[in-house]
Order: C-alpha cells, then sequence, then structure tokens
C-alpha cells in the first residue's frame, strides 16, 4: 500500500475559539476521530480515491472509535449529543470526505432509519451488530428519474401473505453494492404510501435474488466511497423486514431531518482542512524572493476564507443547539445546508488556485476535497432545493409544482 506522509497543521481554523464551548466528552471526541484521520486515514486515502476502492483496513479502527451510531441511544450506540455527532463528521470530512461519507450512510442514514422507523425489536436484531461495525449499511432511497424529487418514488412494494414482492431500481446508493443491512424505500401497490424494507444478506453473504446492484464508476469526487445503481425485480422481503413506523413519505423526511446537519458539518470539516493547507502552503512557498504570505493578494484571499469558515462554523454550531433543544425546522436546516455548501465549495476552490498548479496534486489533498464538496453540494438536497424549502418558509407559497 502506498502511503503519503503528512504533517498536521499549525494553523488556527478555530478563529472565534468555538471548541472551547465543547462539553468535555465532545472535546474527547474531536480528538480521538482527528487523532485517527491523521495517523490512519491520511496516509492511505489518496491511493484508495486514485483507484477508486474503499479502505476496508480502516473498518476495525473506526469500530475501536466508539462512534457508530453517534446520536442513537441503547442498543450499543455511544448516545451522543449533536454537538458530539458534528465533531466526528466535521474531523473526518477534515481528513477526508469518502470515510465520512460511508459513515454518514451507515451510521446516521441507515442505523437513524432503523432507529426511528423499526420496532423494539428491529432494532434489537440490527443496531447492535451495526454498531460494531460487525455488519455494514446502506439506505436506498434515490432513484435514477427521482432525485431531488423522491417523493415521486416508482420503487413498488406488493404484499403477498407474509411476504412482499419488490420492483424498481435505485442508483446511487452508497455501499449498495456491499452492505449487510440496506434500508429500502418503496410505494405500497395497495394504499400508495411509501414504506421502508430492510433488505439483508443471508448467511453466505448474498442478497436476496432479485437484488441486483452495479457499483458506479467514472466519478470525480468520492472516488473512496461505492455508490451503486441497483435495479430490483421481484425481490422477495418477509413482513418481519418491513419498518412499522414508516407509513408515509413524511416519516422518511423525519429520517432526513434528523441527519441532513451531517452534510453541513462535513462542508465545514472540508472548508477547515483547506483553508489550513492553503495558509500553510503560502508561509512555505517562496516566489519573488518572499513567501507568498507576505503578499497583500494572499493575506486578503485567506482572510476572507477565514471568515467564510467562521460564518460556516457560527451556523453549524448554532443549528446543533437548535436541534439539541428540539426547536431545529427543516427550514432551518436547509438554511445551513445550502449556505455551508456554497461557502465549503468556494473555500476550497480557493485554496486551489492559492496553491495554483500543485493544487491539481493529490499529495497536497486540496483537490480531493474539492471534488467531494462537490458532492456534498449535490446530495442531502441540492442548493436549489434548499433555498426553496427556505423561500416556502419565508414566503408561504411553495415553488414545487
Amino acid at each position: 500500500m502506498t502511503t503519503t506522509t503528512t504533517t498536521p497543521t499549525t494553523v488556527n481554523s478555530d478563529y472565534f475559539s468555538l471548541d472551547e464551548e465543547l462539553a468535555p466528552e465532545e472535546l474527547a471526541i474531536r480528538d480521538k476521530v482527528r487523532q485517527f484521520a491523521e495517523e490512519r486515514v491520511l496516509p492511505v486515502i489518496n491511493d484508495y480515491w486514485e483507484r477508486a476502492e474503499f479502505p476496508d483496513e480502516l473498518l476495525p479502527g473506526l469500530a475501536e472509535l466508539g462512534i457508530i451510531g453517534t446520536y442513537i441511544q441503547g442498543y450499543g450506540c455511544p448516545g451522543m449529543s449533536r454537538k458530539g455527532a458534528g465533531m466526528v463528521a466535521r474531523e473526518m470530512a477534515r481528513a477526508d470526505g469518502s470515510i465520512n461519507t460511508f459513515l454518514g450512510v451507515h451510521s446516521n442514514l441507515c442505523m437513524g432509519a432503523l432507529y426511528m422507523l423499526g420496532n423494539d425489536e428491529q432494532r434489537q436484531r440490527w443496531l447492535p451488530a451495526m454498531a460494531r461495525l460487525e455488519k455494514t449499511g446502506a439506505f436506498a432511497l434515490t432513484e435514477p428519474d427521482h432525485g431531488s424529487d423522491t417523493v415521486a418514488l416508482e420503487t413498488s412494494a406488493r404484499r403477498e401473505g407474509d411476504t412482499w414482492i419488490i420492483d424498481g431500481h435505485k442508483r446511487w446508493i452508497g455501499n449498495g453494492h456491499a452492505a449487510d443491512v440496506v434500508v429500502l424505500f418503496a410505494r405500497n401497490t395497495e394504499d400508495g404510501k411509501v414504506n421502508a424494507f430492510v433488505v439483508e444478506k443471508d448467511a453466505e453473504g448474498n442478497h436476496p435474488a432479485g437484488y441486483g446492484p452495479t457499483v458506479i464508476t467514472g466519478k470525480i469526487g468520492k472516488r473512496a466511497i461505492l455508490q451503486a445503481d441497483i435495479v430490483i425485480e421481484g425481490m422477495r422481503i418477509p413482513e418481519t423486514n418491513r419498518l412499522e413506523n414508516c407509513r408515509s413519505f413524511a416519516d422518511v423526511s423525519r429520517v432526513l431531518q434528523a441527519t441532513r446537519g451531517g452534510a453541513a458539518w462535513e462542508a465545514v470539516g472540508h472548508a477547515m482542512a483547506c483553508f489550513e493547507i492553503a495558509a500553510d502552503y503560502a508561509a512555505k512557498r517562496v516566489q519573488f524572493g518572499n513567501p507568498i504570505a507576505s503578499y497583500q493578494l494572499v493575506q486578503h484571499r485567506l482572510a476572507n476564507m477565514l471568515s467564510e469558515l467562521t460564518a460556516m462554523q457560527l451556523m453549524v454550531n448554532r443549528m446543533a443547539e437548535l436541534a439539541e433543544k428540539g426547536t431545529l425546522t427543516n427550514a432551518m436546516a436547509s438554511m445551513v445546508k445550502m449556505a455551508t455548501a456554497q461557502k465549503g465549495k468556494w473555500i476550497c476552490n480557493e485554496a486551489r488556485e492559492l496553491l495554483a498548479g500543485n493544487g491539481l496534486l493529490l499529495e497536497n489533498h486540496v483537490a480531493r476535497h474539492l471534488t467531494d464538496m462537490e458532492v456534498v453540494s449535490t446530495y442531502e438536497g441540492t442548493d436549489s432545493i434548499q433555498a426553496l424549502l427556505v423561500g416556502r418558509d419565508i414566503t408561504g407559497i411553495s415553488a414545487f409544482r
């Protein structure tokens, strides 16, 4: 395995000292995830990213961190605060977006759906093994023709006795080709309501007949987490694998609202990394006899990057506080996701330009963060969709037709 030597930055990217307000247990989460990311993820991730392979070698170490399941209470999960969960996403994304996406899909979307939509027996059946990473998960909602309008999903579920027959097509499903447990959403043909079903591998490690995943290739971002295109034909799922608390798309939305904040924290992590790399580079890179950090244009660029980064940090911290109190609304979460995605992309692009040609090299990490931020701005709701959700809240008029 090819490794890349990295030196942790000495640049202060927490300009308003927000981390000083973290509780001791939240600081402990930050520090152990940061150490793992710097010592275990950064040295190997570029090689995996370039080869478009997932680093399975990291799973045992991730399990040992005790972070899987983040805010979920019980079932072997750590029951973190919202800021604690935010630290997991921020610090992992500060190293790499692909590993963070794996955690978001497995720990937040899949396990979160099981926790929120399953009954206690179903939680006991799947969550403890997933918290130990003995089993990995996926969340199958998006379809080829239904990304932003997932409410219109076409995958169907027809009941025959104690069995459901599922037909349809899912796409962009992170870990969907390999997951042991897949929470899959389909429309009940009887009443048209969206239900959730758990697709699980058998003892031999095979998915049910009719579940046909193919890994999507040719991506320019998040290359070390594999997404699947899944054709589903006559797949039979027992009634015991239907999550009984998912009765409509409104229940799906509850899961999405609970996890949307993770994408905003991830954007902060990417932005922190790129600002730190750019500031370090500017101090070391000499042109025309001086470090480029001494030039006005570079200082102006760094000052604006840090200003936008600080605004992002303030937003996600306030979002976590509101979520903890139970007063975070869908529109608030949408605003934070929209703003952090936009600012994060801009900061990563500024860093790429500041590094000039060197910013194109994987060894400097900025290019990976930049293309990963393109993905962050797309998933969990594009900037345009988030803007329409906020706009509806402002005006009382829905722009969705």
